[in-house]
């Protein structure tokens, strides 16, 4: 992947895994479902979809924890053990934590996920809100939005 003026860099805590990733992003989102809550150790994660060319881990080597099937893959850090990045089977994006950005300013949540999870007294302020997940046949219209829209970093 070519460097450019506009690659964010980020890594796990302890700073032994790095990654870049070159916007423009697909989506940013919340994700409010149970496993999200407990990965997390939050109300709900936050994630910065890109395409898969335009993500590159640049040290170390991620091990996998968190789910291990066949629809999804969670990326640790071998060391720290932080969440990193989440690769979805059969897709070609990767779904990066957003506070794993050294500077995640600019990436605020486009859309939520898993709302009917969402823990008492947790609000956002994202245009979309799904109870689940959106439906395939949303997915173009939602991409076209988040390209168009204000408010992404890039």
């Amino acid at each position: 992947m070519a460097t450019s003026e506009y690659t964010h860099d980020g890594g796990c805590r302890c700073g032994q895994l790095r990654f870049r990733m070159t916007p423009p992003a697909l989506f940013t989102a919340a994700c409010h479902c149970r496993g999200c809550q407990r990965m997390s150790g939050g109300p709900y994660s936050l994630t910065v979809a890109v395409p898969v060319d335009r993500f590159e881990v640049t040290r170390g080597e991620p091990v996998i924890g968190g789910l291990h099937g066949a629809d999804i893959t969670h990326f640790h850090c071998a060391h720290c053990l932080s969440w990193v990045f989440t690769r979805p089977t059969g897709m070609d994006f990767v779904n990066i934590r957003t506070p794993m950005l050294d500077d995640p300013s600019g990436f605020t949540p486009f859309l939520e996920t898993c709302t009917k999870d969402r823990l008492d007294g947790v609000t956002t302020t994202v245009p979309h809100s799904y109870d689940g997940f959106p439906p395939m046949e949303d997915f173009g219209d939602l991409l076209a939005a988040y390209a168009a829209g204000p408010g992404k970093a890039g």
